[in-house]
């Protein structure tokens, strides 16, 4: 079976457990056509047939998915929690490509049901299957799962330059400047910053990440990788701007507004399907069909979400889609 909620949905806190209110506005009226076509196509396409031949319990679920965008939910048992939450722009397309996958055989052989939520498109898309991931922690997703050991190198104000690393969890990253990457972990922030170190000449001991004696040339420096801030052969000065210059690419943008905005997104397939993906301090809080709703999604971020910045921090500053603030 497989549930068409072609509605404009949602709205979970990538970093609480709990729901946001949610906003809803059926839409079965004005997708008929598109489901219409989606019947069309699966009657007409007589490879679909073969391509679920080993799995005949899900074959009229994938049949009646539609070749739109939106999120599908692989659910195993009634009552548990999901198997698999994926997304595409071609919902029917992606998930035949998952039963033609031999190493997916066994998430396959557990699937009872097949759940798809319509988006207005890819972004709405990418912003509900990260939500979706974070609050119901399916079996055989990893990526975006929760990350409570979010952390980003932090300038620590002052002279010489000196770097800390910030947690996400008592720094607020959509506000604090100067902030450079985001790791996973300590050991992933070391080692980027180690290979950071490599690329450009820098010094580990300068950088506080090597025990070092002062005046004295390090362990680098001897085989070439460290331009010689250690010893004197390049100032302190010199060194510190060019830590500054490498970490450029990575530093992290503040949010830009006063407060929550609306990103509106717009079907391809139907120019009358519009969502508004309600966003704060780069926190998804939700979509909705119309401003009058998306108003209502606005809250405070309980926390910052890497993956909802990740999303949306290039459309918002590149200005990919309309945005409207609320």
């Amino acid at each position: 079976m497989v549930t068409d909620t072609t509605h404009a949905v949602m709205a979970t806190d990538a970093n609480t457990t709990g729901n946001l209110p949610l906003a809803t506005s059926q839409r079965s009226s004005r997708c008929a056509p598109h489901r219409a076509h989606t019947r069309r196509q699966a009657g007409s396409d007589a490879g679909t047939t073969g391509q679920t031949d080993g799995y005949p319990h899900l074959r009229q679920a994938v049949a009646d998915l539609p070749d739109a965008p939106g999120v599908y939910l692989f659910h195993g048992q009634p009552g548990d929690l999901p198997l698999y939450i994926g997304k595409s722009i071609h919902l029917r397309s992606r998930v035949l490509a998952h039963l033609r996958a031999p190493d997916e055989a066994r998430m396959l052989q557990q699937t009872r049901r097949i759940e798809h939520i319509r988006t207005a498109g890819e972004l709405g898309a990418l912003l509900l299957e990260s939500a979706l991931i974070k609050q119901q922690q399916p079996l055989y997703n990893r990526k975006l799962r929760r990350n409570r050991q979010l952390c980003a190198w932090q300038v620590v104000p002052g002279s010489p330059l000196r770097l800390q690393l910030a947690a996400a969890q008592t720094v607020n990253f959509a506000t604090t400047p100067q902030l450079y990457g985001l790791f996973a972990s300590r050991h992933a922030a070391t080692e980027a910053l180690q290979a950071l170190a490599d690329r450009h000449g820098l010094c580990l001991s300068v950088l506080g990440l090597e025990k070092g004696v002062p005046g004295k040339a390090c362990f680098r420096h001897m085989v070439k990788r460290c331009a010689g801030a250690c010893c004197g052969q390049t100032s302190r000065a010199a060194h510190d701007a060019r830590t500054l210059a490498a970490l450029t690419d990575m530093q992290l943008v503040c949010w830009p507004f006063a407060g929550a905005v609306a990103l509106l997104e717009v079907c391809p397939l139907d120019p009358q399907f519009v969502q508004y993906h309600v966003v704060r301090n780069w926190c998804y809080l939700g979509s909705a069909p119309n401003l009058a709703q998306a108003r209502q999604l606005d809250a405070v971020a309980a926390g910052f979400d890497a993956d909802g910045y990740k999303i949306v921090c290039k459309p918002i500053l590149h200005q990919q889609t309309p945005i409207i603030e609320l």
